[in-house]
């Protein structure tokens, strides 16, 4: 009689085959911000640190009716939309943030939002994290977004052991095909805010717990 394999411990490359099918039955892979444009997603993902994306979407649709593109917020007064976002959190440094991105999207694109990551991250204040969003949520490109959901569950999944998201970002990619990797990263944010919450993961109903190294652990 075969042994009944112990996914715990197979290796990362493995599981996370299962991990995805799992994942793929419980959750549809969209994005909770709303957005129009990848204009429109940029900036919400730029307001959404630390902040909800419920209070995020709620200022967004203010801010875009009043403002609809790059060339009309990078002329905006910094007071006005400090006033749109003051609810997000951290108003000065993301208004200062959004103008910016907004100017630089005018001045050097058309206004337009490159769809490089190359060219993204040379945006004012656009790191790795914001351009995946984009390419892969707004372009449809190939993409792993390591937000603070993501890179708690890929370290408690046994799929990377670094704490740097740059890092977990090439470990994931080491072992997510390239055509999962967006769905997968939105699949797997919607399980860290549903079930495997950072203080008190829900073990008991995860579906993913015969795959993950630190069921019952955490």
């Amino acid at each position: 009689m075969t042994a009944k394999k112990n996914w715990k411990e197979a290796p990362a490359k493995e599981r996370a085959k299962k991990i995805i099918a799992a994942l793929a039955k419980e959750y549809e892979p969209v994005c909770a911000l709303h957005f129009r444009s990848a204009f429109e997603l940029l900036i919400a993902t730029i307001l959404s640190a630390q902040c909800t994306d419920e209070r995020v979407n709620q200022v967004t649709q203010v801010l875009f009716q009043r403002y609809p593109d790059a060339k009309a917020l990078a002329a905006a007064a910094e007071e006005d939309v400090e006033d749109i976002v003051r609810p997000t959190g951290f108003f000065r440094q993301k208004t200062q943030s959004i103008i910016g991105v907004s100017q630089a999207l005018s001045g050097e694109f058309g206004g337009e939002v490159p769809a490089e990551m190359d060219q993204l991250i040379q945006l004012p204040g656009i790191g790795r994290k914001t351009a995946n969003v984009v390419l892969g949520t707004a372009f449809g490109l190939p993409a792993v977004m390591v937000d603070t959901h993501v890179k708690r569950l890929s370290n408690r999944l046994g799929l990377s052991k670094q704490s740097n998201p740059d890092k977990i970002e090439q470990d994931l990619i080491a072992v997510i095909p390239e055509k999962e990797r967006t769905d997968f990263s939105h699949r797997l944010i919607w399980h860290g805010r549903k079930v495997c919450a950072a203080r008190k993961p829900r073990c008991e109903s995860c579906i993913l717990s015969a795959y993950c190294p630190s069921e019952g652990v955490v």
